[in-house]
């Protein structure tokens, strides 16, 4: 079969970087490494918009993560796509880290479509320009890191960042208005 573009830039993107690189992206694509690092998010929602806005915020965060995972999994069962370390095509070609090859389909990036909506939504409530481009660019590190394991092409994680990106953006909207609405009528 003729190469997408697709899996030429996987091909491009996944390679063994020894020892070090294979646990660093291993690392980075957990979900229970960055607990620490969502428990810094919270401290600063707290800082910048208090408990009441931070623990309204951390329920559309819950919410959007919950959506953009289950949109992920509807793709992967109603489109299904073969992932990279199942594919035929790129037998013997793809760089795995500890036998690892994720569920056989892969269509749209649960992991970019997490992180990206995360990213996002506390990007907005910190408005930090640091705190933006270290998100981000976290955001970039584990999605990345999916196509390392051999997990995903390109495109699977273009699909989620883009789905977390709308995720956030819908999410963003309704928490505004959510805050102004209880700001609007204050319990007596």
């Amino acid at each position: 079969m003729e190469p997408t573009i697709d899996h030429t830039l996987f091909l491009a993107l996944n390679f063994d970087g020894g020892p070090f690189w294979d646990n660093f992206f291993r690392l980075a694509s957990g979900k229970l490494t960055w607990v620490p690092l969502y428990l810094v998010v919270l401290w600063l929602m707290v800082r910048r918009v208090g408990w009441r806005n931070m623990l309204i915020a951390f329920g559309f965060i819950v919410l959007t993560v919950v959506l953009a995972d289950q949109i992920a999994n509807f793709f992967k069962h109603f489109t299904p796509r073969l992932r990279p370390t199942h594919n035929p095509d790129l037998t013997g070609l793809v760089h795995t880290v500890g036998g690892y090859r994720g569920g056989l389909y892969g269509t749209v990036s649960a992991h970019a479509a997490t992180v990206f909506a995360i990213a996002l939504f506390s990007a907005s409530i910190i408005r930090s320009r640091l705190y933006f481009v270290l998100i981000i660019l976290w955001a970039f590190i584990v999605s990345y890191s999916r196509i390392y394991l051999g997990v995903h092409f390109p495109l699977d994680i273009l699909w989620g960042t883009l789905t977390g990106t709308i995720l956030a953006l819908i999410a963003l909207r309704i928490y505004y208005r959510t805050i102004q609405f209880i700001d609007r009528y204050p319990k007596s």
